[in-house]
């Protein structure tokens, strides 16, 4: 997929202000500072599309971007930001609940993983959840070129085996690197894949 048109639509924190109409939605959400804002601009390979920032836990809305006038990228508030205040983590919970079990047209949740740490309580918590719920996601593992030699297969490695204590059956995986581009394609062509099945129906 070639991405030719990538434009902000709206902010806010109500799904019921989201976008009218019909257009898949894929939703991006990791805990903050996973490099989310770095890999939607990878994505869409535009530079300032979503702001990136130093300081985690600065999305607290949810973001919507039109891509090719045909689909939405979805930019949703980080998850697990200790500093933020218990008043503040109730916020964020119930825009990103509200969101992934209100939102009829969210079609595909891209759950972004650090590939450099071990298995992280909130992440896979966060996963059972969506299983629970019946939500289709996939792992996106972010910054691969932080890790050198065989480290990255082995940190991945180690967090399918723990994701198979819960699951019989592992959802897509793909690994990434916003420096280097690594990834891309994949992840581009598995929502073209999801796409062209929602379309011909």
């Amino acid at each position: 997929m070639e991405i030719t048109n990538a434009k902000f639509v709206i902010s806010n924190t109500d799904v019921k202000k989201c976008p009218a109409g019909t257009f898949p939605e894929y939703a991006f959400i990791g805990r903050s500072n996973v490099g989310k804002s770095s890999l939607i601009n990878m994505l869409t390979a535009r530079k300032g599309l979503a702001m990136t920032s130093a300081t985690p836990g600065k999305t607290m809305l949810i973001n919507h971007f039109l891509i090719n006038n045909s689909w939405y990228l979805v930019d949703l508030p980080g998850y697990g930001y200790a500093r933020r205040g218990q008043k503040g983590q109730e916020q964020i919970r119930t825009i990103i609940e509200d969101y992934i079990l209100e939102r009829e047209q969210m079609t595909n949740l891209f759950v972004l993983i650090d590939s450099r740490l071990e298995p992280q309580k909130i992440d896979i918590e966060f996963m059972e959840w969506l299983g629970e719920n019946g939500i289709p996601f996939s792992i996106i593992f972010t910054k691969a070129d932080k890790l050198k030699g065989g480290r990255l297969k082995m940190n991945i490695n180690a967090y399918l085996k723990e994701l198979r204590k819960q699951w019989e059956e592992l959802p897509p995986y793909f690994i990434t690197s916003s420096e280097e581009c690594l990834g891309r394609t994949e992840v581009l062509n598995y929502i073209e894949s999801i796409n062209k099945e929602l379309y011909s129906k």
